[in-house]
């Protein structure tokens, strides 16, 4: 087990098993995670590994099961957001900026099992069927910067870009149209906003926040799909 100090309120936990991002007081999340997503005030971000299911697996409990017995079990008071994955932990690479007293965190573990392009043909046909974890690109991107609702959900924009700028330079490959893959089937991505001094309404293409989380979400992912293969 490795425990260090992202910022001096933010902790980080790796083990073999998860990636445990400790918040010292509850801070704003938007993601897209199985547990507790959406717009949230968080006092843990989990990642989760998971054994690989396959079409001839039994049938396993879901994803909010899973992730609510494990954050109990370790004692994680306050609200987690949870997100899960077959890829090895060993897989998590950051990337880190600061400019102008805001501070950009990226983590990202990977498995490229299931890369897909936008688009292409689902493996699921019913609306609400479950889907299995399996090599997933999970992204949680972290700021000292104090970001309004809006510019979080723009920043949400500009980290699932630069994935695909990422997927696009490395030459990731969609097995079921053979053209350039933008992501996983899996994915999935946090953001924690913090208390900073300095505000952000804005984080698209034209601005610095947007330039630089971008960066960080590019060498974080290229980095750690290089480990990975």
């Amino acid at each position: 087990m490795k425990i260090k100090s992202l910022t001096q309120d933010i902790q980080l936990e790796c083990t073999s098993t998860h990636i445990h991002i400790g918040l010292e007081r509850s801070h704003l999340v938007i993601s897209s995670a199985v547990w507790n997503g959406g717009f949230v005030r968080a006092d843990h971000i989990v990642n989760l590994k998971v054994e690989k299911h396959s079409d001839e697996s039994p049938i396993y409990e879901s994803p909010e099961v899973t992730l609510n017995r494990y954050c109990t079990n370790h004692e994680w008071k306050g609200l987690s957001v949870g997100m899960m994955t077959a890829a090895s932990m060993e897989s998590l690479r950051i990337s880190n900026c600061a400019k102008q007293g805001v501070e950009i965190i990226t983590l990202v573990t990977s498995g490229l099992a299931n890369a897909r392009r936008a688009g292409d043909y689902a493996d699921y046909r019913e609306m609400t069927e479950l889907q299995a974890e399996v090599g997933t690109i999970n992204t949680i991107i972290l700021t000292t910067a104090s970001l309004t609702p809006s510019a979080m959900v723009e920043a949400i924009v500009i980290a699932t870009e630069a994935k695909a700028v990422a997927l696009q330079d490395l030459g990731i490959l969609s097995p079921i149209s053979n053209n350039i893959a933008t992501g996983t089937g899996t994915d999935a991505i946090a953001l924690v906003g913090g208390y900073g001094s300095k505000g952000i309404q804005y984080c698209g293409k034209h601005t610095l926040f947007g330039e630089l989380l971008a960066h960080t979400v590019i060498e974080s992912i290229t980095s750690s799909i290089q480990r990975a293969s």
